[in-house]
């Protein structure tokens, strides 16, 4: 579906790079190595249970909660084939 000035498929294109930045933040995000025992931030003690299913997890569920809250959301489209991007 070719929308004004667009190839056929450009649309898709911008979804499939959406999405794929969007993978991607997520995967930087997630912890690698050693799980701690105690949170990073108040050195409350981290169960077990979440020690092990998130290996190397610094923060406790609290910390990580308000942690997530602060974060800047991600733009909610893909600029990367708009004129305007271009001109900023």
């Amino acid at each position: 579906m070719a929308v004004g000035w667009s190839r056929d498929g450009d649309v898709q294109e911008q979804i499939d790079a959406s999405v794929a930045d969007a993978v991607k933040l997520a995967r930087s995000r997630l912890p690698e190595g050693e799980s701690r025992t105690h949170c990073e931030m108040c050195e409350e003690p981290i169960p077990e249970a979440r020690r092990q299913a998130i290996p190397g997890v610094r923060l406790c569920v609290d910390c990580q909660a308000g942690l997530e809250k602060r974060q800047a959301a991600p733009a909610l489209f893909n600029r990367r084939g708009s004129k305007d991007s271009q001109l900023k």
